[in-house]
């Protein structure tokens, strides 16, 4: 962060020094970024939460059959299923971040934070969080920048893009946010904030991006779900006071090590993993005969 800081153990060495919550100098990088005043940035935050609200009110509710045929209302399909594996209030969480995710593959309105493909898994984390703790929209705010820190951070240090470091890089960073978001949210020290971000990275490093026909649906739609799920994790062995063993720093630093050495194939270019699968090549067959299909006419 530019103005401030560019690493976590700056970021936290700042807040014990000036006394400020984590939430401050982010605020403060807005204000100076975007030359917007302070209550103009907390109206944009608002509208951005409420945009990811209604990304899972629309998962949940609407159509949400892509063009491709490869999402077909998954998250209806969990919400209404018989079998609950774990908690009523695990299962809700997996059908938001999955039923906001859907709404992306199905052309909707999402917020991407960081990125379009990961953009599940903030809004099932922080609506979650807010419905089960029963959190204002101001905390939730207050978790949204937080999670922007965190963001920044890994952007300068590693990569937010899939197409740049693989999936660990989207779904990964999107998971640390939320879980750092989460821990922040129920009133974890800066140190808690940390961990649970060291923890995620840890548990999606590695992690390919292969999208099927080169479209952000499979397996982008269901990783957002278990990324959500590995958020909650995260957060929970974090609050707990369990050390992640390696720094955040460190961690930030492998992710970005790990991406730089992870083949072109594995990079969002659709030419390994589960898109070089046969099925998946199949699937890239039918989906080029059909845009081709509709393209008009010469003459037209």
């Amino acid at each position: 962060m530019s103005l401030l800081f560019n690493d976590f153990a700056s970021w936290g060495e700042h807040c014990a020094a000036t006394g400020e919550p984590l939430y401050q100098p982010v605020l403060a990088y807005e204000i100076e970024q975007k030359g917007r005043t302070e209550e103009e940035i907390w109206t944009g935050l608002q509208r951005a939460y409420d945009v990811m609200r209604d990304a899972v009110h629309e998962g949940l509710t609407g159509d949400m059959t892509s063009r491709s045929g490869m999402i077909n209302n998954g998250a209806k399909k969990i919400a209404a299923s018989p079998v609950t594996v774990l908690s009523p209030e695990f299962k809700q969480l997996i059908t938001r971040a999955l039923g906001a995710k859907e709404v992306n593959s199905c052309m909707g309105r999402v917020v991407a934070a960081p990125t379009a493909g990961a953009s599940g898994i903030l809004p099932g984390v922080l609506v979650t969080i807010q419905d089960l703790h029963k959190l204002s929209d101001r905390q939730i705010l207050e978790g949204l920048l937080v999670a922007a820190g965190i963001a920044l951070i890994i952007e300068q240090n590693a990569s937010l893009a899939g197409a740049v470091g693989g999936c660990q890089a989207e779904t990964g960073s999107a998971a640390a946010m939320g879980s750092g978001a989460i821990v922040y949210c129920l009133g974890g020290p800066v140190e808690q904030v940390f961990a649970a971000v060291a923890v995620t990275i840890q548990c999606m490093l590695g992690l390919v991006c292969d999208p099927v026909a080169g479209l952000v649906e499979v397996p982008c739609v269901v990783r957002n779900a278990s990324a959500a799920a590995i958020a909650f994790s995260s957060a929970q062995i974090a609050i707990a006071g369990i050390d992640p063993v390696i720094p955040v720093d460190q961690c930030v630093a492998a992710l970005g090590e790990v991406g730089q050495a992870m083949e072109t194939r594995y990079k969002e270019t659709a030419l390994g993993g589960l898109a070089n699968t046969t099925r998946g090549r199949e699937i890239e067959q039918r989906v080029l005969v059909q845009d081709i299909n509709i393209l008009p006419d010469d003459g037209e």
